[in-house]
C-alpha cells in the first residue's frame, strides 16, 4: 500500500495556518488532507461561502476571489504559507503577489513544466506564459517560494475517456503513439505539502512526472486492465478533435493539446525522480491510479 500521510514533514512549532487557494480544486482538496494529517492548521479561500463548501471541519473556510485581490487580507492575516492555485485572469496577479509577500513567509506556487527541455512541453501554451509571469512576480517580490511543476496528470484520462469507457465503448483519440509519464495527483498533493512545511525546499523548482513513460494507448490499456476487460483505441484526426472540442475547451489549449502530443510521437516522455527524491517513497505508477479509480470508470458508475 502506497502512504497516505506526509509523516516527516516536521513543520515548525508554534504552526502557522496554511492559506490553499484552489481548495476545493483536485489538487488543492488533496494538499489540504496531506495537511491536516501532519496536524498542519489549514486555511482555505473558495468563491463560495463556508455553508456552501463541502471541506473538513478543522479547515477554516474564507471567501475570497484571485481577482480581488484585497479579499485576500482575512485569510491570509496571521498564516505563515500558502499553497498558490492561479485559474483566473493575470490582471491582478501582481497585487494578488504583493499581498502574499506583505503576509506570509513561504508560497508554494503549481506551475507548470514550462522550461523542460522536452519537445511535450515546448508548444506555444497561453498557461505556460501566464505561469512564467506569475513565478517572475514572485521572484522579484522576494517572497521565499518553491515552485512545482506538474506534467500531465494520470487525473485527465477521467475527463477525456471516462465517459467513453463508461459506456462500454472504445476510446476514440488523437496521437495514440504520443508518450507521457501521468503523475498521480496524490503525489503531487504531498510534495506541495512537504515542500509548505519543510524549510530545506526553499528556492526548490521541481518538475513532478509518474515514473514510466506510456502511450496514450497504452495507457487506455492500462484502464483496461483495471477493469479486466479490451478497451478498444481508435485513433482519431486532429481535425475531428478540434470540431468535436468546440464549446468543451478554449481553441488555444486544443491546438497547445495537439501540438504537444504530436511532438510527443516517437520519443519517451520526460522522466524526473522528484517525487521520489522529496517523499522517500515511489511514485504511484499509472497501472496504480487506475486500479484505484477502477470505479470511475466501470459501467454504471
Amino acid at each position: 500500500m502506497h502512504p497516505k500521510d506526509i509523516s516527516a514533514v516536521s513543520p515548525a512549532s508554534p504552526v502557522s495556518p496554511v492559506l490553499v487557494t484552489g481548495a476545493t480544486g483536485r489538487i488543492g482538496r488533496l494538499v489540504i488532507d496531506r495537511l491536516l494529517d501532519a496536524g498542519v492548521p489549514v486555511r482555505s479561500l473558495t468563491h463560495r461561502s463556508e455553508a456552501e463548501v463541502t471541506l473538513p471541519t478543522r479547515v477554516e473556510v474564507f471567501t475570497g476571489d484571485l481577482t480581488v485581490p484585497e479579499s485576500l487580507d482575512p485569510a491570509l492575516k496571521g498564516a505563515g504559507a500558502v499553497f498558490l492555485v492561479w485559474t483566473v485572469p493575470p490582471d491582478t496577479a501582481a497585487a494578488v503577489v504583493e499581498r502574499l509577500a506583505a503576509h506570509v513567509r513561504r508560497v508554494v506556487f503549481l506551475s507548470s513544466p514550462h522550461q523542460t527541455p522536452h519537445p511535450f512541453f515546448q508548444r506555444p501554451n497561453p498557461m505556460a506564459v501566464l505561469h512564467a509571469a506569475i513565478e517572475r512576480l514572485i521572484a522579484a517580490a522576494g517572497i521565499e517560494s518553491t515552485i512545482i511543476r506538474p506534467g500531465m496528470l494520470a487525473s485527465n484520462s477521467l475527463a477525456w475517456w471516462a465517459r467513453a469507457i463508461r459506456a462500454g465503448e472504445g476510446v476514440r483519440w488523437p496521437y495514440g503513439a504520443a508518450e507521457t509519464a501521468p503523475v498521480d495527483d496524490r503525489d503531487v498533493a504531498a510534495v506541495a505539502a512537504r515542500t509548505l512545511c519543510q524549510d530545506r525546499h526553499a528556492g526548490g523548482d521541481y518538475v513532478l512526472t509518474g515514473p514510466e513513460s506510456l502511450t496514450q494507448a497504452a495507457q487506455v490499456g492500462v484502464i483496461g486492465d483495471a477493469l479486466g476487460r479490451r478497451i478498444a483505441f481508435e485513433e482519431m484526426t486532429p481535425d475531428e478533435f478540434r470540431r468535436l472540442s468546440e464549446g468543451a475547451a478554449p481553441s488555444a489549449v486544443v491546438d497547445m493539446l495537439l501540438a504537444a502530443w504530436s511532438a510527443a510521437v516517437g520519443q519517451p516522455a520526460y522522466v524526473t525522480t522528484a517525487v521520489a527524491d522529496i517523499l522517500g517513497t515511489a511514485p504511484h505508477t499509472f497501472r496504480q491510479w487506475a486500479a484505484d479509480h477502477a470505479t470511475t470508470f466501470a459501467k454504471g458508475s
